[in-house]
């Protein structure tokens, strides 16, 4: 009889030590997702972070006393630029929303200009933004729902365990902050 209790507690135990491991591995797999689709947002914002300058370069050539626009603009892709390298996905969510309400005064401006909207190179950039535009509300989509998967395997029992051993912490999803949420007015 001993035999039996010793052979069921040991296949308990082999199962518990399985089913450990094998939620560890999940844990870290969902993670290595959600930080996956973190960087790919990283490397477009990147991209658009240098395209904007450019933008703004052409345009201001065209439209010498818009500065205020212009000032504001180097200061919200600035401020996006510094959360970013720090990973704060809210500070960039927010400086995101800045920069999403900074970027049709950019295009009115170019509308006042006809030569400007002529322009190959304003041109080119122009489309290669709405590209990239595009591009990042995909990969915000994909990294919440990264990110969700990854929240709710560390509050679901039992992973939980697995989770507060493992020392998981709760993922930050990207949500429009502010601006971004509101219509864009622009006046001149």
């Amino acid at each position: 009889m001993t035999i039996v209790i010793i052979a069921v507690a040991a296949v308990f135990a082999l199962i518990l030590i399985v089913w450990f491991f094998s939620t560890w591995n999940r844990l870290i797999n969902l993670d290595e997702n959600a930080q996956n689709a973190w960087n790919n947002i990283d490397v477009l914002l990147n991209q658009r972070y240098d395209m904007i300058p450019n933008m703004v370069n052409i345009v201001k050539g065209y439209a010498e006393h818009e500065a205020g626009i212009f000032d504001a603009f180097a200061k919200a892709r600035q401020t996006a630029a510094g959360a970013l390298a720090q990973g704060d996905v809210a500070g960039v969510a927010a400086a995101e929303g800045m920069l999403a309400g900074m970027l049709p005064r950019i295009n009115m401006v170019a509308e006042q200009y006809p030569d400007l909207k002529a322009n190959t190179n304003f041109l080119n950039l122009q489309n290669q933004l709405v590209s990239l535009e595009n591009q990042i509300a995909d990969r915000r989509e994909f990294y919440n729902a990264a990110s969700t998967n990854f929240n709710k395997a560390i509050q679901m029992i039992p992973s939980n365990i697995v989770a507060g051993i493992k020392g998981c912490v709760r993922r930050e999803l990207w949500s429009v902050e502010g601006v971004a949420r509101e219509n864009v007015q622009i006046s001149f």
